[in-house]
C-alpha cells in the first residue's frame, strides 16, 4: 500500500514504521493520521510480522499536531477529528504484537503521546522531549494521561506538563520516561537489535504476555487477572505441544475439573 506521509518497510519480522513529513518536523496531521490507521491494518494482518518499530524521518520523531488541521474549523469537525485519532492512539496502545519507538529527535505533545502508547521507547541522548500544552493552551488526548503517571508518578508528569519545559534523552530515561537513551547514530541499530531480539520469540507467547501486561494496568479485580494468567499459561502448554487455543477465562469453570 502507498502513504502519503509515512513510509512503511517490512524488514524480516519487523515491521519498520516512519512518520515522514519532515519539513514540517513530522507535525501530525489528519492525513498521518489515517496512514498510521491504515498501516496498522497492514501489519496486523501480516502473519509473518511479529514487532512495529516506529520512528520519525529527519530531525524530529514528531513535533505534534499540525495546527493547520484544527484552527477555524467547525467544531463538529474538531470532535470528530480528535474522536478518531484518540481511537487510532488506542489502537496502538493496545496492539496485539510489541512495538517499540525510537525517538530520533523532538517529540512534543501529542508527537510524544504517540511514543507513550508503544510498549517501550528507545531515544536519542539528542531528543528534546516535552509536553508544551500548558504553553500552547491544549490538552493531552491520547491517553497519555493514565500511562506518564503509571511510568514517572504523577508529581514528575504533573512538573512536565505545568512548565513545558523540554528534557533530553538522558533525563528521560533517569526519570524512566524511556527505556534507555543511546547516542543518534546508535539509535536505529539499537531499536532494531532489541526488536529482532523480541520477534525472535513465539508470537502467541509475545500477544498472551501483552495481552496480560494490558489488563494489569486496567482497573479490573484481582481475581479476574488471576484467572487470565491461569488461562494464558494453558494456552502456552497447548502452544509448546502444537495446538492452538483461545485465552478464555470467562468459560474457566464451565471446564474446570470438580473440586475433590
Amino acid at each position: 500500500m502507498e502513504f502519503e506521509c509515512i513510509i512503511l518497510e517490512k524488514m524480516a519480522e519487523i515491521a519498520a514504521l516512519k512518520l515522514n513529513r519532515p519539513k514540517v518536523l513530522n507535525a501530525l496531521n489528519r492525513r498521518m493520521w489515517l496512514d498510521l490507521d491504515a498501516a496498522l491494518d497492514e501489519v496486523q494482518q501480516d502473519s509473518k510480522l511479529k514487532m512495529l518499530l516506529v520512528t520519525g524521518e529527519g530531525k524530529a520523531f514528531s513535533t505534534g499536531d499540525d495546527p493547520a488541521d484544527l484552527q477555524g474549523q467547525h467544531p463538529a469537525y474538531n470532535r470528530r477529528y480528535l474522536v478518531d485519532r484518540q481511537r487510532i492512539c488506542r489502537r496502538i496502545i493496545r496492539f496485539e504484537k510489541p512495538t517499540i519507538a525510537a525517538v530520533n529527535g523532538y517529540a512534543l505533545g501529542s508527537g510524544f503521546e504517540l511514543a507513550v502508547a508503544c510498549d517501550i521507547r528507545i531515544s536519542a541522548d539528542e531528543a528534546q522531549i516535552g509536553l508544551p500544552e500548558a504553553r500552547t493552551i491544549s490538552t493531552l488526548t491520547g491517553g497519555a494521561s493514565r500511562i506518564l503517571q503509571a511510568l514517572i508518578g504523577p508529581g514528575k508528569t504533573f512538573e512536565l506538563l505545568f512548565t513545558g519545559d523540554y528534557i533530553d534523552g538522558r533525563e528521560a530515561e533517569r526519570i524512566g520516561l524511556v527505556n534507555r537513551s543511546v547516542p543518534l547514530k546508535d539509535l536505529m541499530e539499537e531499536a532494531t537489535g532489541l526488536a529482532a531480539k523480541i520477534a525472535a520469540k513465539p508470537s502467541g507467547a509475545l500477544n498472551i504476555i501483552k495481552k496480560g501486561q494490558l489488563m494489569a494496568q486496567e482497573p479490573i479485580s484481582l481475581e479476574a487477572l488471576l484467572d487470565y494468567e491461569i488461562e494464558a499459561r494453558l494456552a502456552c502448554v497447548a502452544a509448546r505441544e502444537g495446538e492452538e487455543i483461545p485465552v478464555d477465562f470467562e468459560n474457566r469453570k464451565k471446564t474446570s475439573p470438580p473440586e475433590t
